[in-house]
């Protein structure tokens, strides 16, 4: 049974269109962060009227700014330049593998890569509205190749059922992307996918063949990609040999230079803070209390400053402190790893121990 590709036609998204449907990945990659102006009377504003002045504020913190790290300079100057290799190659096109820890910035950096990449390709092609030229899914655990070809019928829209079986869907999504001129495709959480497994090089078997069918540039991220089995076997010394890998990692502190990369760093999220009270640089003299906190992970990094942001504006200081800081409970990794100042014993003052 064949599915009918229905280039243009909007299906109903889920609700909050994830970054994972075609929607929702539109809406996110055009959207341009506005950062709210300080009003130098919010303190005469009215009840409602401050209660909406905060709650925008406190949206933006909530997101705040995606910094231009090294590793995102990296991967996107190598795949720009991938794209181009990949023009005219029939088959055997080069792809690349962004792997790291967990909360090292892979997802930010491959998405930042396509939201780039899909602003570029706007840029010099105005007016192609049926174009989609970037995909992104991510590999469900346990993955099946219907499962991932599920995933790709998913962001683009396309109807189906359970009686579509594997090819059905893979002829259709493969008709879709290339009509819709689709060249580089972003597959999230490779590890799940284990090539020591039946199924795992069953999907592996499946994510060539879309790569084979769709004249598209594939990036493939996830965590320590290499001891996922990824490059194991004959099927991984395939995939070895066509992508290149980039490590994402976080940020070291060892040298002068490091430290003064990881100062820029804290400086930069810290002046996009949107506080009455906070003075500048603030933050950046506190950076190496922020990498001992972070162990140099921009992720919790990130998740501190704009944690602490926010109580700053619920509680009325509208300034980050150091209680501000210590009041942020970071993820698992960052509140246990070993510094000079264990973790353990910040852990246990918070429960009175």
């Amino acid at each position: 049974m064949a599915v009918t590709p229905e280039v243009g036609t909007r299906f109903d998204p889920p609700p909050d269109e994830p970054l994972t449907t075609k929607e929702g990945w539109a809406r996110w990659a055009n959207h341009a962060t506005q950062p709210p102006d300080l009003h130098p009377g919010w303190r005469e504003f009215s009840s409602t009227e401050r209660a909406a002045y905060d709650e925008a504020r406190l949206d933006y913190h909530s997101d705040l700014i995606v910094v231009n790290t090294p590793t995102i300079r990296d991967i996107i100057t190598t795949v720009r330049r991938l794209l181009v290799l990949n023009r005219r190659q029939i088959s055997a096109r080069r792809g690349l593998i962004v792997t790291g820890d967990a909360g090292t910035g892979k997802t930010t950096a491959i998405t930042q890569l396509g939201r780039a990449h899909e602003l570029g390709v706007a840029f010099r092609n105005p007016g192609t509205g049926h174009r989609i030229p970037v995909t992104y899914i991510t590999v469900p655990p346990a993955a099946t190749p219907r499962m991932v070809a599920v995933e790709f019928a998913r962001f683009l829209g396309l109807p189906f059922t359970a009686r579509h079986n594997l090819a059905d869907i893979t002829n259709a999504v493969c008709a879709v992307l290339c009509d819709v001129h689709c060249d580089l495709v972003l597959v999230d959480e490779i590890h799940n996918l284990n090539l020591a497994t039946r199924a795992g090089a069953e999907v592996s078997d499946q994510l060539k063949y879309f790569s084979e069918r769709i004249p598209a540039t594939f990036v493939y991220a996830g965590i320590d990609v290499e001891g996922a089995n990824l490059f194991t076997g004959t099927r991984g010394k395939q995939i070895a040999s066509r992508f290149a890998t980039i490590a994402s990692r976080s940020f070291a502190y060892g040298t002068t230079a490091q430290r003064e990369t990881w100062r820029a760093l804290v400086a930069t999220l810290e002046q996009a803070l949107r506080l009455h009270q906070h003075t500048p640089g603030t933050l950046a003299r506190h950076s190496a209390y922020l990498y001992q906190r972070t162990h140099g992970m921009i992720g919790s990094l990130s998740h501190l400053i704009r944690g602490a942001a926010i109580d700053a504006i619920l509680d009325g200081t509208e300034k980050i402190t150091k209680a501000h800081l210590e009041a942020i409970l970071l993820d698992t990794t960052a509140e246990t790893t070993t510094t000079t100042t264990p973790k353990r014993n910040r852990a246990a003052q918070r429960t009175g121990a």
